[in-house]
Parts: structure tokens; C-alpha cells; sequence
């Protein structure tokens, strides 16, 4: 009897540490998936399209997982979005498809979209049902910077319409934001993995650990981009954003400081298995920061998430703050870090107590704060995460000649196209960063552009 309720409690505990891991969004089995899509009332000039970025037939997939044609449904959502079952998953969808569903203006919970999108794309994926194949052979050549979304969609459209094409990528796996940047709670490496040899599989090469530079020699991992342009008819940079931004406050250095994208990394690189600290503090406001800090709470970590602003200013979307508050995550406002406190590791962090100014006279222009004297404070903790944005690429952008920059992102024209018109751009690297299903739709017309501007008179 003991031995029994000892292997009870072990089996419980076991269930509870990876219930805590599981995906937010699980998905719908056959059932669920007819029964949720039964709801929809298939609206005429439905405004779940025009929410939708990379603009999905939204009913249309609906009713054929209804009439229980996924094969349909899913071709429906990758004729128009190829990286549609991670947009399913990570997409804020109650502000975008789910936001503009007309079952909010009804009182009524709106059709979950985004779990009815991953479950008819997770079972093309499962069941490596294909829709499309390579088209007739252009003879043209298209290297693509950056294996993240936008890369991705770039290079699958572009070999739909006959291109060759060569995705290079500096990590040692493709993916970008769905491999390292989004919380292993929302997508997995699993799942990434697997959509990426899907997409792959229509027939474009992808070269990983290899580094695109505007100078010194060739090497192994090193490719000169002089030779990328001599080999090439055009080239896509989806190079999406670099490193955490600096703070500039005192022990930024110290060991247990991190940023948010570098932990994020971290955690879906060793899948998880790392060590958080036993207290935690994040520093910022946005959808990453809150991934860092749910994700820290998860890990069993005491994590609290201090924003300079109100909370009304805060830039997370609301159901992300709703669902870290969930897992524990407690919040302080009208703060600013002072000093990361510690000798070799963080031991606390000091801050101040601020106050807003609002313009009243123009309510668009962002408010002012001031530190308020002698309202500093100090949190200990021994582990820090600085979620304050991420820093473009420009170091790497200004070797490209002739292209032109505003505020370090790249400037293009309705085709995509950039002030080298070799070039094309589409993702973070031009919008400075939005979600993922932003960057799949500027690859997808950044590849059409791409073949307009190769097939000039051709067509």
C-alpha cells in the first residue's frame, strides 16, 4: 500500500513537471477540430482575412476541416502562408484573426483560428502531404540571406516559380525565430525541425553555419558576399535582428546577465535544461521579455518583470501579461535599473521610482518619465534579464553597396526591392520587428518580386 502511494506521488510529480512544459496552444484532435470549425459562420467579406497578414482564406480552410477535407484546408492555408503551422502556434491571433472575429462583437468567445490552423497543417506535416513541386526552370539563381521565416517563405516561392535557390544561414539549424527566439512553451525544436524539412523538401538548398561577410577570404564557414553577388542573379536578405540591446547601466557585465533573446536561445538550444536562478529579474515590456520571464517561472525560478512605464504602456500584448501573471510572474512599474549590483555575479539590482508626463495637448506623442530623488530600491537576486530590444544589423548592412538605410532598417520599394536593385529585403530587417507571420508574408512577396524583376520581358 505504502509503495504504491509513494509511486502514485512520484508519477504525479513527474506529470506535473511536464504538464508545466506543455504547449499553450495543445492541439485539437479530429473531433475538436470539426466541432470548433462548425461554430464558424462563414462570413462574406470576412474579417478575419483582412486581420490576417498574409491574408488566408480563413473560412474557406474552415469549412473543408469541417466537411473533413484537412488535406484541403491545408493546402488552402500554404497556398498563401508555407510557414502557416508555426503562425498557428505563435501568432497572437486574439489580436489579429481571433481579434476580428465577429463573435466578439456578439458576446461570444471567438472561433479559436489559430488551433484549427495548426491542426490542419500538423497533419500535412505528420503525413508529408505535399502540394507543390519545383516549376519549370528559369536558369536563374537567387541566394537567400537567413534561414528564418522570411528566408524560408522567400525561397519555397521562389522555387515554386522554377528559381535556384541557395538559403545560407550562420546558425548550425535553420529557423531563426521559430529555432531560437520564440518560448519553447508556444513552439518547439521539434516542431520546428520538422517544418522546416517540410518546406525544404519542394527542392532549395540551405547551407547553415555559414556566414555571409563583406570582407576578408572564403572559408569553410565564410562566404565572401563579393562572390555570393558574382554567382547569383539577385539576393534576399532576410536577416531578421541582432543581439540584446545594451543598457549602459553599471555590472551589465557580470556573470547571471543576460538578454532576453540570448536566453531564449539558450533555453531552445540545451531544450530547456538550464538553470535559471532562484530569483529573477527582467527588465523591459514586450512579448519577449515576457517569454524570458514566463519561461524563468516555469523553470521553478522567483521572477519578477520591472518596466519603466505604466502598465497601461506596457508594449506585451494583454493575454501574454494575463498568462505570465498566471505562471507566477509578478510585475513592478514606473521603475528604472540603476546598477546590477555584485562583485563577479549578480547579487541584486537597484533601481529608482519614476514619474509620466503625458502631453495632453497631443495625446499621440509617448510620455515623458523622470526619475524621482531618493526613491531608489534594491531587488536581490542573482540573475538578471535584459529584455530592452534587440540591435539591427547595420554593421553588416553598410558593407552592401548602395543600400539604403533609415533608422538601420532597409528601405524598399512595393516589390521589395531595395536601393541596389540586386537586392531584396523582407522581415525584421525592414520593419524593425513584428511577428512571424509578418516575415512569411514579405518573403512570399518579396519572391514575387524577386521574379519580376529576373523574368523582365520574359513573362
Amino acid at each position: 500500500m505504502n509503495l504504491y502511494i509513494k509511486s502514485q506521488r512520484n508519477n504525479n510529480m513527474q506529470n506535473t513537471s511536464l504538464d508545466k512544459f506543455r504547449k499553450i496552444k495543445p492541439l485539437f484532435n479530429s473531433n475538436e477540430a470539426v466541432i470548433e470549425a462548425s461554430r464558424c459562420l462563414f462570413c462574406h467579406d470576412a474579417p478575419c482575412i483582412q486581420a490576417c497578414p498574409t491574408s488566408i482564406d480563413i473560412p474557406m480552410f474552415i469549412r473543408q476541416i469541417m466537411t473533413k477535407n484537412t488535406n484541403g484546408a491545408a493546402k488552402t492555408i500554404f497556398t498563401q502562408n508555407i510557414l502557416g503551422k508555426s503562425c498557428g502556434d505563435v501568432c497572437p491571433t486574439s489580436v489579429l484573426c481571433e481579434g476580428a472575429c465577429v463573435y466578439n462583437h456578439l458576446n461570444e468567445k471567438p472561433i479559436e483560428i489559430g488551433r484549427l490552423q495548426a491542426y490542419a497543417t500538423n497533419d500535412a506535416i505528420e503525413n508529408n502531404i505535399r502540394f507543390f513541386e519545383k516549376g519549370k526552370k528559369t536558369n536563374k539563381k537567387i541566394a537567400v540571406i537567413g534561414g528564418g521565416p522570411a528566408g524560408l517563405a522567400c525561397a519555397h516561392e521562389l522555387t515554386i516559380l522554377g528559381h535556384d535557390v541557395t538559403v545560407f544561414d550562420a546558425n548550425e539549424t535553420a529557423g531563426g525565430l521559430n529555432t531560437y527566439g520564440v518560448a519553447p512553451y508556444k513552439f518547439t525544436n521539434k516542431d520546428s525541425e520538422k517544418e522546416i524539412k517540410y518546406i525544404k523538401s519542394i527542392g532549395f538548398e540551405i547551407k547553415t553555419n555559414t556566414k555571409i561577410t563583406t570582407e576578408g577570404k572564403n572559408t569553410g564557414n565564410n562566404v565572401l558576399l563579393s562572390d555570393l553577388e558574382k554567382n547569383h542573379d539577385a539576393i534576399f536578405i532576410g536577416t531578421g535582428l541582432g543581439k540584446t540591446k545594451k543598457t549602459g547601466i553599471t555590472g551589465e557585465t557580470l556573470k547571471g546577465v543576460y538578454g532576453a533573446t540570448e536566453f531564449i536561445y539558450e533555453l531552445r538550444k540545451k531544450e530547456q535544461k538550464v538553470d535559471s536562478g532562484k530569483n529573477v529579474v527582467v527588465i523591459g515590456g514586450g512579448n519577449t521579455g515576457i517569454d524570458a520571464a514566463v519561461e524563468s517561472a516555469l523553470l521553478g525560478s522567483d521572477v519578477t518583470m520591472v518596466y519603466r512605464r505604466s502598465e497601461g504602456d506596457l508594449n506585451a500584448y494583454d493575454f501574454e501579461v494575463q498568462h505570465a501573471r498566471e505562471k507566477g510572474v509578478k510585475f513592478l512599474f514606473l521603475s528604472s535599473p540603476v546598477e546590477i549590483i555584485g562583485k563577479e555575479r549578480v547579487e541584486g539590482i537597484k533601481f529608482i521610482k519614476n514619474t509620466i508626463e503625458r502631453n495632453k495637448s497631443n495625446t499621440n506623442s509617448k510620455p515623458e518619465i523622470k526619475s524621482v530623488s531618493g526613491t531608489e530600491y534594491t531587488i536581490n537576486c542573482d540573475r538578471v534579464i535584459i529584455a530592452t530590444g534587440q540591435e539591427k544589423q547595420t554593421d553588416f548592412l553598410k558593407g552592401i553597396q548602395n543600400l539604403k538605410l533609415e533608422t538601420g532598417k532597409i528601405i524598399v520599394n512595393k516589390d521589395f526591392q531595395t536601393s541596389n536593385p540586386k537586392y531584396f529585403a523582407g522581415g525584421d530587417c525592414i520593419n524593425g520587428g513584428k511577428e512571424v507571420v509578418n516575415a512569411a508574408a514579405d518573403g512570399r512577396d518579396a519572391a514575387r518580386g524577386i521574379h519580376k524583376f529576373l523574368m523582365k520581358g520574359r513573362m
